[in-house]
């Protein structure tokens, strides 16, 4: 939904403006998405985060370091991914596995669009985080860090993978 978002608001440029998010048409998405300022890719700042997320971590986002949360390996790796994405204008999709302190564990997926601010350069991330499993373990408790399992960079007019159907999720 994000991408398609996305892609809409482009009306035929690279990417859209930050200005051109409209938070009505989205507004069932909105406490899970967020804006991140990547000035410098190296070092992400939540500019806005919905409630749901801030919940989801325990304190206020906005003006602290995305790659915070994350494990070592995959602060440098994502560091690396939003640079790619900025420069090709695509969004990624990052695939991850979020664990409490007590080692409850849930899978999310988070969507990154690449977005201008006043400029005709990327410098920012309209964001969504979407839990993929059982929330439970997070019932009652804050995310303490996030390892990434995978990320694709998504292009537009790729197909939608086929899923064997007999396959779990």
């Amino acid at each position: 939904l994000l991408v398609g978002y996305w892609s809409r608001l482009r009306k035929g440029r690279d990417v859209p403006d930050q200005t051109d998010i409209d938070p009505r048409a989205i507004k069932r998405l909105l406490s899970y998405t967020f804006i991140l300022d990547c000035e410098t890719p190296a070092r992400p700042v939540y500019r806005l985060a919905g409630t749901a997320l801030c919940e989801r971590f325990g304190f206020e986002l906005k003006g602290t370091s995305f790659l915070g949360h994350w494990e070592s390996q995959s602060g440098m790796a994502l560091a690396s991914l939003l640079r790619q994405s900025l420069a090709l204008c695509q969004p990624v999709c990052l695939s991850s596995v979020a664990a409490t302190a007590d080692n409850g564990m849930v899978e999310l997926e988070t969507i990154l669009t690449p977005v201008s601010f006043n400029s005709a350069e990327p410098t920012r991330f309209f964001g969504l985080v979407q839990m993929l499993s059982d929330p439970t373990p997070l019932l009652g408790r804050a995310i303490a860090y996030e390892r990434l399992v995978a990320s694709e960079l998504i292009e537009e007019g790729e197909p939608l993978r086929q899923y064997d159907q007999d396959e779990p999720p």
